[in-house]
């Protein structure tokens, strides 16, 4: 059964960090694209960031987070982390991580096995 699980969400203030965790099962890890979604109600989903498949280093951030959010991945866990430095109020949203077997840029609908999201929080 594939499964991917979202983790590590809570409150932050401005300026500080959260490092939110996708553990995934079920799937062949390395074939898949895994990339990071944010929603904020009454909003469409976005994009947030991806890494490659396999061993690559191609990874894709939204304007918006460059330089503050880092994707990265652990392969023997099963695991992608996407580390948010420098929160702002902007970030506030429940993030979602997904696979993709073509690449980082496909469209939503090409992502598969959606997990429950995790909130983040940017409050003063």
């Amino acid at each position: 059964q594939v499964q991917l699980v979202e983790s590590g969400g809570g409150e932050v203030q401005p300026g500080g960090s959260l490092k939110l965790s996708c553990a995934t099962s079920g799937f062949t890890f390395r074939l898949y694209y895994i990339g990071w979604f944010r929603q904020v109600p009454g909003q469409e989903r976005e994009p947030v960031a991806c890494i490659t498949n396999s061993d690559g280093d191609t990874y894709y951030y939204r304007d918006s987070v460059k330089g503050r959010f880092t994707i990265s991945k652990d392969n023997a866990k099963r695991t992608v982390y996407l580390q948010m430095d420098n929160v702002v109020h902007e970030d506030s949203a429940r993030y979602y991580c997904a696979r993709a077997r073509t690449r980082c840029t496909a469209p939503q609908y090409e992502y598969e096995d959606w997990g429950q999201g995790t909130q983040v929080t940017v409050s003063s």
